[in-house]
C-alpha cells in the first residue's frame, strides 16, 4: 500500500500526467453534464427523455470536446497550480464554462439538431460544478493534508494570533494555511471592528478587539502575534503594540501599506517589531524632488562617510544619481564596508573612497583641490559624551578645528553648500562634546557671513541604532543576561531613526540659504527607562524578573533632558512642517576669531584649562571652574 502511495505521488508530480488526467476528467465531465442536463430537465426521469434528444446530445459531444479543450487551454486552466488556486482561477473557470455553454445553439444549428431551450443553462451549471470541483478538490485535499501534518508535528507547531481582519490578515492566514514549509497555525484573530466579532476569517475565529489580546494569548496558547494592519500609522499602532509586548509573545509586523497595494503580502515580508514602532511618532516625510534637484549631477563629499549618519547619507545620496560621491573617513574598515555595499547596489556610481582625517588641513585641501565638491556634508566628529569628558582637547581638535578645516576648504574651492551635522547637545551644553558642536555651529555661521558658499547646520536628537547610542548598548546587555543600566529613572531624550536624521539633513540642504540652523520637531521626548523596558520585552524577557534594570547615576556631562533651541534663536517654519529654522545668534566675529586662535593654541598644547576657554566662547556651557 505504501509503495502504491509513493508511486501515485511520483506520477502526479509529472506535469504532463496531471494535464492528461485533467483532460480525461473534463471529457467525462462533458458527458456527465450533458446527461444530467436532460435528466433534470425531464424531472429526473430517464424514460421521459425523447430519443432524438439523446441522439442530439451524442452528436454534439465531439463538438463540445473540441470547444472545451480550446477554451480551457486559452484560459490556462491546464497550466494553473491548483494547490494554490484562488478566486482568479475560479473566475477563469466560470468564463471558460460560460463560453462552452453559449456555443451550444451554434453547434446544434450546424448539425441540424435540436435540444431543449434550457439545455445550455443546465449544461453550463453542471459542467462548472464538475470541472471546478475536480480542480479545487486538489486544493482542499492539500489543506487537509497540511492540517494533518501540523497535528502530527504536535509541539513543533507555532500557535499564532493575527491582529487585523482586513486584506493583509486574510493574505497572511491564507499563506500559512496552504504552505508546506511553515510550522505555524493561526488559531485566533483580533480586530477592533465590533461587527467582525464572533465571525470567522478563513475558518479562524475573530475573538474580539485589542482588549481581548491578553486573555486570548492564554486561552489559545499563543506563541507569536502577527500585526497585520499596514494602513495604521505609528500613533495608532503604539497602544496595540504596548498590549502585545506585555504578553511576552514574539511579535512580528507588516512594514507598510504599499505591500497591500502591490499585492505583496506574505510571511516573508513580516519583520520583528522594533523599538521605533513604540515611539508613537510618524516617520519624517521629505520632498524627494527637492533633494534630487540639488544632488543630481553634483559632486558630493561626505566626511565621516563610514559612520552611522555618514554611511546612511551616502546610501541616500547614491539613490539620487550624483555626478560623483566622495567618501572621506579616517577609519578604513568603515569606509570599506560602505564602499562595497554601494558598489553592489549602484555599480554605475562614480565613487571615490578617501582615507584621511579632517584634522589634517593639507589632506583636506588636497581633496578639495582635486575633486572640487559642489556639496559637502560634514558628519566627521567625536560624539561620545563620557569619552570626550575624559579627553576634552581631542574633542576640540577634531570637532572644532576639523570643521574649520573643511569649512575653509569649501569656501576656498567654491563649494556651493556646506551642511554641518550638529546635535541638540549643542544647546546650553552640559558637556565638552556639546560645547564643541556649538562652536562648530558658530564657525560655519561666521564663515557664511563672508563666503559665497551656503553654510548651514542641522540639529537633531539621539539617533536610534547609531554607533555609541543607547539601543546597541541595551541590546548587548540583554544578550549577556543583564542588567540593563539606566543612568536615572527620569532621564528623557528625543529620538529619531538614522534614515529620518539623514532625510532631514538632505532636506536642509535643499532649503539652505546660508547661516541657518535647522531643527527637527521630533515629537514628545522618550523616557530612557521606558526604552529599556520596551527593549527587554521585545526581546522576549520579563522586566526585573529575567532581565534586571539597574540605575547607575548620571555620567559626567550628562543632562536630565536635552533642548533643541537656545532662547535667543526662536523658530521659523519651513515648507516641511517637521523642520524649523533657528534664527542666527549674533556675536562679535572679530572677538570670536581671536578666541578660536586662543582655543587652537590651548588644545594643541594639551592645556588643562581648555574648558575655561570654551566657557568664554560658549557662555551657556554648564562648566563651573573648580
Amino acid at each position: 500500500m505504501k509503495n502504491w502511495n509513493n508511486m501515485r505521488s511520483d506520477i502526479l508530480k509529472i506535469p504532463v500526467t496531471r494535464v492528461i488526467l485533467l483532460i480525461i476528467s473534463d471529457l467525462f465531465g462533458i458527458l456527465l453534464a450533458s446527461v444530467l442536463s436532460l435528466y433534470v430537465r425531464y424531472d429526473f426521469q430517464f424514460m421521459d427523455v425523447p430519443r432524438n434528444f439523446w441522439e442530439a446530445m451524442l452528436a454534439i459531444y465531439p463538438y463540445n470536446v473540441f470547444v472545451l479543450l480550446i477554451v480551457f487551454k486559452f484560459m490556462k486552466l491546464y497550466k494553473s497550480v491548483w494547490r494554490y488556486a484562488s478566486s482568479t482561477e475560479l473566475l477563469n473557470n466560470i468564463i471558460a464554462v460560460f463560453l462552452c455553454a453559449v456555443t451550444q445553439p451554434v453547434a446544434l444549428w450546424i448539425l441540424g439538431r435540436r435540444l431543449p431551450v434550457s439545455f445550455p443553462f443546465y449544461y453550463g451549471s453542471f459542467l462548472m460544478l464538475f470541472t471546478a470541483g475536480v480542480r479545487f478538490s486538489y486544493r482542499i485535499l492539500h489543506v487537509f493534508q497540511n492540517r494533518r501534518l501540523s497535528r502530527k508535528a504536535g509541539s513543533a507547531r507555532i500557535n499564532c494570533m493575527v491582529v487585523g481582519a482586513g486584506a493583509a490578515g486574510n493574505a497572511i492566514i491564507k499563506e500559512i494555511e496552504f504552505s508546506n514549509y511553515l510550522s505555524m497555525s493561526v488559531v485566533c484573530v483580533i480586530d477592533d471592528n465590533p461587527g467582525c466579532h464572533g465571525k470567522y476569517l478563513r475558518g479562524v475565529p475573530i475573538v474580539g478587539g485589542r482588549e481581548c489580546i491578553p486573555d486570548s494569548v492564554g486561552k489559545y496558547g499563543i506563541d507569536e502575534i502577527i500585526i497585520a494592519i499596514p494602513s495604521a500609522n505609528r500613533k495608532v499602532l503604539k497602544p496595540i503594540l504596548e498590549i502585545c509586548k506585555e504578553t511576552g509573545c514574539k511579535m512580528r509586523i507588516l512594514p507598510g501599506m504599499y505591500q497591500i497595494i502591490n499585492g505583496d503580502v506574505n510571511v516573508s515580508k513580516l519583520r520583528e517589531v522594533q523599538i521605533e514602532d513604540l515611539l508613537g511618532r510618524e516617520p519624517i516625510e521629505v520632498n524627494v524632488d527637492e533633494i534630487i534637484g540639488y544632488v543630481y549631477g553634483k559632486v558630493v563629499l561626505v566626511t565621516g562617510g563610514g559612520g552611522s549618519i555618514g554611511s546612511e547619507l551616502c546610501r541616500q545620496i547614491a539613490q539620487h544619481k550624483p555626478r560623483q560621491l566622495l567618501i572621506l573617513d579616517i577609519y578604513e574598515n568603515n569606509a570599506y564596508e560602505i564602499q562595497q555595499e554601494l558598489l553592489q547596489k549602484y555599480p554605475k556610481l562614480d565613487m571615490a573612497v578617501l582615507i584621511g582625517s579632517v584634522r589634517n588641513q593639507t589632506r583636506v585641501e588636497d581633496i578639495f583641490r582635486e575633486y572640487r565638491p559642489d556639496i559637502v556634508y560634514h558628519a566627521a566628529a567625536h560624539k561620545h559624551v563620557p569619552l570626550m569628558e575624559e579627553s576634552p582637547n581631542e574633542a576640540i581638535k577634531n570637532n572644532v578645528f576639523g570643521t574649520l578645516n573643511v569649512a575653509k576648504a569649501a569656501d576656498a574651492f567654491g563649494a556651493k553648500r556646506f551642511v554641518l551635522i550638529s546635535t541638540d547637545k549643542a544647546v546650553n551644553p552640559a558637556n565638552i562634546m556639546g560645547a564643541s558642536k556649538r562652536i562648530c555651529e558658530m564657525v560655519i555661521q561666521n564663515i557664511n557671513e563672508r563666503s559665497n558658499t551656503e553654510f548651514v547646520a542641522v540639529r537633531f536628537g539621539n539617533v536610534l541604532g547609531s554607533n555609541g547610542s543607547v539601543i546597541p548598548l541595551f541590546k548587548k546587555q540583554i544578550e549577556q543576561g543583564g542588567p540593563v543600566t539606566v543612568t536615572h529613572p527620569d532621564i528623557i531624550r528625543y529620538f529619531m531613526t538614522i534614515p529620518e536624521a539623514v532625510s532631514l539633513v538632505l532636506q536642509a540642504g535643499a532649503y539652505a540659504r546660508g547661516g541657518e540652523i535647522f531643527v527637527l520637531d521630533m515629537g514628545e521626548p522618550v523616557k530612557i527607562l521606558d526604552l529599556a523596558r520596551n527593549l527587554i520585552q521585545l526581546s522576549g524577557y520579563k522586566v526585573n524578573e529575567e532581565i534586571r534594570i539597574e540605575f547607575v547615576g548620571l555620567r559626567p556631562g550628562e543632562k536630565m533632558y536635552e533642548e533643541l533651541l537656545l532662547k535667543e534663536e526662536g523658530l521659523q517654519e519651513t515648507a516641511n512642517k517637521r523642520i524649523f529654522i533657528g534664527k542666527p545668534v549674533t556675536y562679535d566675529q572679530e572677538a570670536f576669531e581671536e578666541q578660536l586662535r586662543e582655543l587652537y593654541d590651548a588644545c594643541q598644547g594639551e592645556s588643562e584649562h581648555i574648558r575655561e576657554i570654551v566657557k568664554r566662547i560658549v557662555p551657556t556651557y554648564g562648566y563651573e571652574a573648580e
